[in-house]
């Protein structure tokens, strides 16, 4: 796989401060400033039961069989992230969350109509970026032990990034920033993470990988999103034009039909 390297970007700065306000079902929506916009919401995925129960109403038959396995825990969250993507989709589109269907790519990318959708969970938290205008990748990851961190990148990154990552006084936060950046990359081109392996994806945020090598046509901008706690996420976007990253926390409290729950 070939990559002629990363640079830093000049647009796509992620939103300095947070905000939970409801993302407004307007075409106007799909652009700010003249650049793509691509909203990346952080859900925290424990919730109250009557928020689970409210959200599994909007799932469908598929969602609600994964959501009922074994793992209970696994199912609430499952339950809060599939729920609040449907809800945040709807928004966006201005359509009954609960009648949106999937569809998905080669290798299982999903998406909705009229909007490309991608998200991630780790643990207790979970990401959603939306977008009208581009494909788009996003991944979110609780930092990982040092010493795994550490052992990884040497088996998986380029010889300089794992380098990198061995000296960084914080191994760990190191290995999971560039991880999330393969794999929000791989992401938003729908393709297999083994692609991204090679991919140099180190410096300051935001980059520009100007060729993502057999992942596809470049370039792709790749930007971390601020994440709380032990938890790193990064989004990637394709296509040389400008792409305005929106973050914001997700509040069941904000949202229309949950706010009685």
């Amino acid at each position: 796989m070939t990559g002629s390297g990363a640079a830093p970007a000049g647009t796509g700065a992620a939103a300095p401060a947070d905000s939970a306000a409801p993302a407004a079902s307007s075409a106007a929506m799909a652009s700010a400033n003249g650049a793509d916009l691509v909203d990346v919401w952080l859900i925290p995925t424990d919730q109250p039961e009557p928020v689970v129960r409210a959200l599994y109403e909007l799932l469908d038959p598929a969602e609600r069989a994964r959501a009922d396995g074994p793992d209970r825990r696994f199912g609430r969250r499952f339950t809060v992230a599939h729920g609040a993507v449907r809800l945040l989709a709807g928004a966006r589109l201005g359509r009954d969350p609960a009648r949106l269907v999937w569809r998905y790519g080669p290798h299982g990318k999903p998406g909705f109509d009229g909007l490309a959708v991608n998200h991630s969970a780790s643990g207790a938290l979970a990401a959603v970026a939306l977008t009208e205008g581009r494909a788009v990748g996003v991944d979110v990851e609780e930092v990982r032990d040092a010493r795994v961190a550490v052992r990884m990148a040497r088996r998986y990154f380029p010889a300089a990034e794992a380098e990198s990552v061995a000296a960084d006084p914080d191994p760990a936060g190191r290995f999971t920033v560039l991880w999330c950046r393969r794999e929000a990359c791989v992401k938003a081109y729908g393709g297999r993470l083994v692609q991204g392996f090679g991919l140099p994806l180190d410096g300051p945020s935001p980059l520009l990988l100007v060729d993502p090598g057999a992942l596809g046509p470049g370039p792709c901008r790749v930007e971390d999103v601020p994440a709380p706690g032990a938890f790193r996420a990064a989004v990637a976007t394709v296509g040389a034009g400008p792409a305005t990253v929106r973050r914001q926390i997700w509040d069941p409290s904000n949202s229309p039909l949950l706010s009685g729950t």
